[in-house]
Parts: C-alpha cells; structure tokens; sequence
C-alpha cells in the first residue's frame, strides 16, 4: 500500500483527521510558507501523533542549530531538506532524512543520486516558496531514475483527481500532499480524507 504524507499541517483537527485517515507522515513546515508554524506550536500538535505516524520537520536552508531544536523539541522522526543543502550539510547532521528535489528537467532527477538520504521526494517548482505551489511536472523525468522507487515519494499538484494515475504511472513508495487537500488557502478535513482513501483504493498498484 502506497504511504501517504500529509504536509504543512497546522491545526489539530487536521492532524487527527490524517492520522485517523491512514496517512503514514506528517509533514510540520518550519521554513517561510503560508502554511510556516513554530516549532512550539509543532511541539503541541505533535501530542496527537501517535508512534506509527512519523513526524516530519521540513526546512529550506536551516542552520544546524535550528535542525537541532525542532528535532529535539518535537520528537521529529524526518527532516526534510527542501533547500539548496549539500550532501555534507545532511550527512553531519545525521538525522533519518528526506531530500526534495524540484524538477524542472531530467538534469534535476540526477542530482538526487548525489545524495545519500533515506526518502528523495520530487516535487514541481515552488512559485512564491520552495515547493507547495499546487503544480503537476513531467512524471515521466522519473522513467529513468537510478534510485530505488520504494525509496521515492512524488510530491507536486497531486490531489484525490489525479493520485491514482500518478501512483500507477510512478510507482512511488508515498505520495505527499499539501495545497491538494486544502479549500480557500486552509485544510480541509474532507479532503484530507478523500485524498488517503483514493490513494490506497482498488486499483492501486500497491494492493
């Protein structure tokens, strides 16, 4: 069964709604979005995540110490560099890691393999941040990716209208969502909802 990851979560409905839903990770973002929380707020939200959802802190460029502190004060399991971040950067920190990629043309899929992470996500270029712009790429970029696809997850545009044909066409380890479960800027319970059940229904090529 494909893994789902619900990103830039900032209430507790929302959170209990995901973790009740199925989805595998949450997804706090730490770096400047609209959907930016503190890591104290992080810290509290963080209560109703049970052990078997992993948490996730994503950052764009972070100092160590900032890493540190999130990590720390939220009990996070991931981070995720969304940054210009070297291999060095992440190997000194040490932490169980995601690396996003934002691709724009297969020259972007082959940076990944510099990296030496646990999970590469690929995304579609952000607009005013990095990443979260509601964009679909090319899946077909990763037709040729060297990395293993169950260490993979497909992030950019995806919603409940187009997370089976990418699942089928990709065959990534997780799909990770943001603006796609969200209505008028914010999330949405339902749509938290719909996205988990369509990604893991009848059809997949996980079941």
């Amino acid at each position: 069964m494909v893994k789902v990851k619900i990103c830039g979560l900032k209430e507790v409905e929302h959170v209990q709604t995901a973790v009740i839903a199925g989805a595998s990770f949450i997804g706090f973002m730490f770096a400047p979005s609209k959907r930016q929380i503190t890591i104290e707020h992080a810290a509290e939200l963080a209560k109703f995540v049970p052990p078997h959802v992993k948490k996730v802190g994503v950052f764009v460029n972070p100092t160590e110490e900032q890493v540190h502190e999130a990590v720390e004060k939220v009990a996070l399991d991931y981070v995720q560099y969304h940054g210009n971040e070297s291999t060095h950067f992440i190997k000194k920190l040490g932490y169980p890691s995601i690396k996003a990629f934002s691709i724009r043309g297969y020259e972007d899929v082959e940076k990944a393999s510099k990296y030496h992470v646990d999970y590469y996500l690929f995304d579609a270029p952000g607009t005013d941040f990095a990443g979260g712009s509601g964009h679909v790429f090319d899946w077909s970029l990763l037709d040729q990716l060297s990395i293993s696809k169950d260490r993979v997850i497909l992030a950019g545009g995806l919603n409940s209208s187009n997370v089976q044909q990418a699942i089928e066409q990709v065959a990534p380890m997780g799909v990770d969502v943001s603006s796609g479960v969200e209505r008028d800027g914010s999330k949405d319970s339902h749509l938290i909802r719909q996205f988990i059940e369509v990604a893991n229904q009848k059809g997949s090529v996980y079941k």
